[in-house]
Parts: C-alpha cells; sequence; structure tokens
C-alpha cells in the first residue's frame, strides 16, 4: 500500500520535472495493480518526440534517486487518452 511519504515523494517528482518541462500537466497518481508499494505518476507528455525523451530520461534519473536514496519506488508514465478525459483528481491514490 502507498503511505503518505512515498505520494509525497512522487508529487516532488513532478514538480521537479514541471521546472524543467512547464507544459506537463499531471493526470493521477496510482499504485501499480502488480505491486502495491510502486507508485505510478501518470503524466501528459509533450507531443514533441524529442521533448518526451528529455522528460522520461529526466524522470528516471529522479525516480532512481528517490528508490536509492529513500527507498520508494516511483515511475512516471504517459497518460493514457481514457485517463486524459476522465475526471480524475490530480493528487491521492485512485
Amino acid at each position: 500500500m502507498i503511505n503518505a511519504k512515498c505520494l509525497e515523494f512522487g508529487q516532488q517528482l513532478f514538480k521537479q520535472l514541471q521546472e524543467q518541462f512547464p507544459e506537463l500537466s499531471m493526470v493521477n497518481m496510482t499504485e501499480s495493480a502488480e505491486n502495491h508499494d510502486h507508485l505510478w505518476v501518470n503524466i501528459v507528455m509533450p507531443d514533441d518526440a524529442e521533448r518526451e525523451i528529455s522528460v522520461r530520461e529526466l524522470a528516471s534519473e529522479l525516480s532512481m534517486d528517490i528508490l536509492l536514496e529513500h527507498g520508494y519506488h516511483i515511475t512516471v508514465s504517459a497518460a493514457t487518452g481514457e485517463e486524459r478525459q476522465a475526471d480524475i483528481p490530480n493528487t491521492g491514490i485512485t
């Protein structure tokens, strides 16, 4: 189960990404269906392919730092079209 500290790190990771890529928006944060200690931060990726690659590279570096320093497994993933359309709050676990 995802705890409050993990959620805090997920939000912090997103804010760091958004500092570099202001066009990003978070759709939601969910726990993985396979591993209930793994948080997914679902975001709307940039339309530009090169910029998306840069977002993914930075996200992987930041999430690895969190894993190594604090033990929380967080993955940033691209939100699906269905998730973008849904009225899902952008904080907390859905």
